[in-house]
Protein backbone atom coordinates (compact mmCIF):
# COMPACT_ATOMS: atom_id res chain seq x y z
CA UNK A 1 0.00 0.00 0.00
CA UNK A 2 2.50 2.47 0.72
CA UNK A 3 4.22 1.64 -2.45
CA UNK A 4 1.26 2.72 -4.40
CA UNK A 5 1.19 6.00 -2.57
CA UNK A 6 4.92 6.75 -2.72
CA UNK A 7 4.11 5.94 -6.93
CA UNK A 8 0.65 8.29 -6.95
CA UNK A 9 2.73 11.38 -4.58
CA UNK A 10 5.36 11.09 -7.24
CA UNK A 11 3.02 11.14 -10.23
CA UNK A 12 1.39 14.24 -8.50
CA UNK A 13 4.68 15.88 -8.43
CA UNK A 14 5.52 15.47 -12.05
CA UNK A 15 2.20 16.63 -12.96
CA UNK A 16 2.65 20.08 -11.17
CA UNK A 17 6.49 20.21 -12.68
CA UNK A 18 7.34 23.94 -14.53
CA UNK A 19 6.16 23.97 -18.17
CA UNK A 20 8.76 21.93 -20.14
CA UNK A 21 9.21 21.89 -23.98
CA UNK A 22 11.27 18.16 -25.33
CA UNK A 23 11.81 18.38 -29.37
CA UNK A 24 12.36 14.95 -30.53
CA UNK A 25 15.32 14.44 -33.03
CA UNK A 26 16.73 12.42 -35.36
CA UNK A 27 20.25 12.37 -37.92
CA UNK A 28 17.83 10.26 -40.14
CA UNK A 29 14.23 8.99 -40.51
CA UNK A 30 13.06 5.32 -39.70
CA UNK A 31 13.89 5.29 -36.85
CA UNK A 32 10.46 5.69 -34.81
CA UNK A 33 11.02 9.51 -34.42
CA UNK A 34 6.94 10.52 -34.57
CA UNK A 35 6.42 6.77 -33.14
CA UNK A 36 7.77 8.12 -29.96
CA UNK A 37 7.02 11.49 -30.39
CA UNK A 38 3.24 10.17 -30.02
CA UNK A 39 3.71 8.01 -26.92
CA UNK A 40 5.81 10.19 -25.39
CA UNK A 41 3.04 13.10 -25.41
CA UNK A 42 0.64 10.44 -24.24
CA UNK A 43 2.53 9.10 -21.16
CA UNK A 44 2.67 12.31 -20.19
CA UNK A 45 -0.66 13.70 -20.53
CA UNK A 46 -1.49 10.01 -18.60
CA UNK A 47 0.76 11.56 -15.58
CA UNK A 48 -1.57 14.71 -15.52
CA UNK A 49 0.39 17.16 -17.67
CA UNK A 50 -1.62 19.57 -20.12
CA UNK A 51 0.08 18.77 -23.32
CA UNK A 52 0.86 19.72 -26.48
CA UNK A 53 2.04 17.94 -29.57
CA UNK A 54 3.55 19.94 -32.03
CA UNK A 55 4.58 18.28 -35.58
CA UNK A 56 7.36 20.08 -36.53
CA UNK A 57 8.43 17.93 -38.88
CA UNK A 58 8.10 20.34 -41.97
CA UNK A 59 6.95 18.68 -45.33
CA UNK A 60 6.95 15.59 -44.52
CA UNK A 61 4.51 15.69 -41.32
CA UNK A 62 2.45 12.75 -40.48
CA UNK A 63 1.55 12.68 -36.66
CA UNK A 64 -2.05 13.21 -38.10
CA UNK A 65 -1.38 10.00 -40.24
CA UNK A 66 -0.58 7.38 -37.66
CA UNK A 67 -3.22 8.72 -35.46
CA UNK A 68 -6.02 8.23 -38.16
CA UNK A 69 -6.66 12.34 -37.74
CA UNK A 70 -8.13 14.39 -40.40
CA UNK A 71 -7.22 17.93 -38.55
CA UNK A 72 -9.62 20.56 -40.47
CA UNK A 73 -6.49 23.09 -39.40
CA UNK A 74 -2.94 22.60 -39.63
CA UNK A 75 0.29 24.18 -40.12
CA UNK A 76 0.29 25.41 -43.74
CA UNK A 77 -2.59 27.21 -42.60
CA UNK A 78 -0.77 29.03 -39.85
CA UNK A 79 2.39 29.75 -41.85
CA UNK A 80 0.17 31.14 -45.26
CA UNK A 81 -1.25 33.97 -42.13
CA UNK A 82 -5.14 32.33 -42.20
CA UNK A 83 -5.00 31.52 -38.90
CA UNK A 84 -2.93 32.17 -35.76
CA UNK A 85 -1.32 29.21 -33.87
CA UNK A 86 -3.13 28.84 -31.08
CA UNK A 87 -6.20 27.91 -33.22
CA UNK A 88 -4.88 25.25 -34.79
CA UNK A 89 -4.78 23.02 -32.50
CA UNK A 90 -6.74 20.09 -32.25
CA UNK A 91 -7.43 17.87 -29.28
CA UNK A 92 -7.11 14.30 -29.37
CA UNK A 93 -9.47 13.05 -26.88
CA UNK A 94 -8.00 9.46 -27.04
CA UNK A 95 -4.70 10.45 -25.78
CA UNK A 96 -5.83 12.92 -23.71
CA UNK A 97 -3.71 15.67 -25.38
CA UNK A 98 -3.72 18.53 -27.88
CA UNK A 99 -1.94 18.69 -31.75
CA UNK A 100 -0.92 20.86 -34.20
CA UNK A 101 -0.46 18.78 -36.96
CA UNK A 102 1.81 19.39 -40.04
CA UNK A 103 1.17 19.02 -43.83
CA UNK A 104 1.85 15.99 -45.18
CA UNK A 105 3.83 15.64 -48.32
CA UNK A 106 4.04 19.47 -48.51
CA UNK A 107 7.49 20.45 -49.76
CA UNK A 108 6.97 23.76 -49.55
CA UNK A 109 6.70 24.14 -45.96
CA UNK A 110 10.58 22.33 -45.61
CA UNK A 111 11.59 25.50 -47.20
CA UNK A 112 9.92 28.12 -44.70
CA UNK A 113 11.87 31.52 -45.15
CA UNK A 114 13.69 32.66 -42.10
CA UNK A 115 11.05 35.02 -41.00
CA UNK A 116 8.44 32.94 -40.76
CA UNK A 117 10.59 30.15 -38.93
CA UNK A 118 11.49 32.72 -36.74
CA UNK A 119 7.26 33.95 -36.00
CA UNK A 120 6.62 30.68 -35.83
CA UNK A 121 8.88 30.05 -32.89
CA UNK A 122 8.27 33.01 -31.17
CA UNK A 123 4.43 31.66 -31.67
CA UNK A 124 4.85 28.13 -30.17
CA UNK A 125 6.99 30.03 -27.40
CA UNK A 126 4.15 31.73 -26.60
CA UNK A 127 1.81 29.09 -27.20
CA UNK A 128 3.61 26.91 -24.92
CA UNK A 129 2.74 28.97 -21.19
CA UNK A 130 -0.66 27.11 -21.66
CA UNK A 131 0.41 23.94 -21.36
CA UNK A 132 2.82 21.91 -18.84
CA UNK A 133 5.06 19.84 -21.67
CA UNK A 134 5.27 20.43 -24.89
CA UNK A 135 6.71 18.02 -26.76
CA UNK A 136 7.81 18.76 -30.92
CA UNK A 137 8.13 16.11 -33.31
CA UNK A 138 11.34 17.77 -35.56
CA UNK A 139 12.03 16.62 -39.08
CA UNK A 140 15.18 14.27 -39.32
CA UNK A 141 18.74 16.21 -40.48
CA UNK A 142 20.19 18.50 -39.83
CA UNK A 143 18.88 21.47 -41.59
CA UNK A 144 18.21 25.05 -40.99
CA UNK A 145 14.41 24.27 -40.56
CA UNK A 146 14.97 21.71 -37.85
CA UNK A 147 18.10 23.28 -36.14
CA UNK A 148 15.59 26.74 -36.16
CA UNK A 149 12.46 25.07 -34.43
CA UNK A 150 15.39 23.50 -31.91
CA UNK A 151 16.38 26.56 -30.97
CA UNK A 152 12.83 26.82 -28.82
CA UNK A 153 13.22 23.95 -26.33
CA UNK A 154 14.48 22.82 -23.21
CA UNK A 155 15.71 19.54 -23.65
CA UNK A 156 16.26 17.67 -26.84
CA UNK A 157 15.77 14.02 -26.80
CA UNK A 158 17.79 12.44 -30.34
CA UNK A 159 16.68 9.48 -31.16
CA UNK A 160 18.76 6.25 -33.02
CA UNK A 161 18.96 3.07 -33.65
CA UNK A 162 21.97 0.27 -33.63
CA UNK A 163 22.27 0.88 -38.01
CA UNK A 164 25.49 2.67 -38.85
CA UNK A 165 24.12 5.92 -40.58
CA UNK A 166 21.18 5.97 -37.89
CA UNK A 167 24.25 6.49 -35.41
CA UNK A 168 26.24 8.62 -38.02
CA UNK A 169 23.54 11.01 -38.51
CA UNK A 170 22.35 11.31 -35.06
CA UNK A 171 26.16 12.16 -34.14
CA UNK A 172 26.02 14.67 -36.88
CA UNK A 173 22.73 15.92 -35.32
CA UNK A 174 24.37 16.05 -31.78
CA UNK A 175 27.68 17.94 -32.90
CA UNK A 176 25.84 20.83 -34.86
CA UNK A 177 23.25 21.44 -31.88
CA UNK A 178 26.00 21.37 -29.27
CA UNK A 179 28.15 23.80 -31.50
CA UNK A 180 25.85 25.96 -31.46
CA UNK A 181 23.93 25.83 -28.42
CA UNK A 182 26.78 24.36 -25.83
CA UNK A 183 24.08 24.48 -23.21
CA UNK A 184 21.34 22.65 -24.57
CA UNK A 185 20.22 19.54 -22.77
CA UNK A 186 20.66 17.15 -25.44
CA UNK A 187 19.68 13.40 -23.97
CA UNK A 188 20.03 9.94 -26.44
CA UNK A 189 17.11 7.45 -26.89
CA UNK A 190 18.10 4.46 -28.25
CA UNK A 191 15.05 2.93 -30.28
CA UNK A 192 14.19 -0.69 -31.42
CA UNK A 193 16.48 -2.25 -29.47
CA UNK A 194 17.20 -6.09 -29.59
CA UNK A 195 17.61 -5.84 -25.57
CA UNK A 196 18.11 -3.01 -23.04
CA UNK A 197 21.72 -4.34 -22.72
CA UNK A 198 22.33 -3.82 -26.60
CA UNK A 199 20.48 -1.09 -26.38
CA UNK A 200 23.14 0.26 -23.80
CA UNK A 201 26.09 -0.99 -26.27
CA UNK A 202 24.89 1.20 -28.79
CA UNK A 203 24.36 4.45 -26.87
CA UNK A 204 28.34 3.44 -25.69
CA UNK A 205 29.25 3.62 -29.31
CA UNK A 206 27.73 7.35 -29.71
CA UNK A 207 28.63 8.48 -26.02
CA UNK A 208 32.50 7.51 -27.20
CA UNK A 209 32.63 9.76 -30.43
CA UNK A 210 30.54 12.85 -28.60
CA UNK A 211 33.44 12.36 -25.71
CA UNK A 212 36.05 11.39 -27.91
CA UNK A 213 35.44 14.56 -30.28
CA UNK A 214 33.02 16.91 -28.76
CA UNK A 215 34.51 16.66 -25.04
CA UNK A 216 30.52 16.42 -24.17
CA UNK A 217 28.47 13.65 -22.66
CA UNK A 218 25.00 13.34 -23.51
CA UNK A 219 22.92 11.08 -21.02
CA UNK A 220 20.65 8.42 -21.64
CA UNK A 221 17.61 8.67 -21.36
CA UNK A 222 16.78 5.30 -21.97
CA UNK A 223 16.49 2.32 -24.16
CA UNK A 224 13.13 1.23 -26.58
CA UNK A 225 13.22 -2.32 -26.86
CA UNK A 226 12.30 -4.00 -30.54
CA UNK A 227 8.52 -4.63 -30.38
CA UNK A 228 6.36 -6.01 -32.98
CA UNK A 229 3.58 -4.19 -31.40
CA UNK A 230 4.76 -0.87 -32.25
CA UNK A 231 4.16 -2.16 -36.09
CA UNK A 232 0.46 -3.32 -35.32
CA UNK A 233 -0.38 0.06 -33.83
CA UNK A 234 0.78 2.43 -36.54
CA UNK A 235 -1.37 0.05 -38.99
CA UNK A 236 -4.27 0.54 -36.90
CA UNK A 237 -3.62 4.18 -36.58
CA UNK A 238 -3.57 4.07 -32.58
CA UNK A 239 -1.54 4.66 -29.71
CA UNK A 240 0.16 1.65 -28.53
CA UNK A 241 -0.67 2.97 -24.94
CA UNK A 242 -4.76 2.52 -25.65
CA UNK A 243 -3.85 -1.19 -27.38
CA UNK A 244 -1.06 -2.54 -26.00
CA UNK A 245 0.03 -0.27 -22.81
CA UNK A 246 1.85 -3.44 -21.07
CA UNK A 247 3.66 -4.30 -24.24
CA UNK A 248 7.49 -3.93 -24.20
CA UNK A 249 7.99 -1.07 -25.88
CA UNK A 250 5.05 0.97 -24.31
CA UNK A 251 6.43 0.05 -20.85
CA UNK A 252 10.34 1.24 -22.10
CA UNK A 253 8.94 4.89 -23.04
CA UNK A 254 6.77 4.97 -19.87
CA UNK A 255 10.15 4.45 -17.82
CA UNK A 256 11.91 6.92 -19.81
CA UNK A 257 8.87 9.68 -18.73
CA UNK A 258 8.61 8.56 -15.04
CA UNK A 259 12.95 8.84 -15.02
CA UNK A 260 12.67 12.56 -16.64
CA UNK A 261 14.13 15.24 -14.23
CA UNK A 262 12.78 17.78 -15.63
Amino acid sequence: MQQINDATEAAKARATQPNRIYAVASGKGGVGKTWFAITLSHALANLGRKTLLFDGDLGLANVDIQLGLMPKHDLGTVISGKLPLNQATLSYDEGGFDIIAGRSGSGNLANVSANHLHTLGEDLSLLSAAYQTVVLDLGAGVERTVRNLANQVDTVMVLTTDEPTALTDAYAFIKITHMERPHTDIRVIVNMANSTKEGERTYNTILKACEGFLKFSPPLAGVIRRDPKVRDTIRAQSPILIRFPNTEAALDVVNIVNNLKT
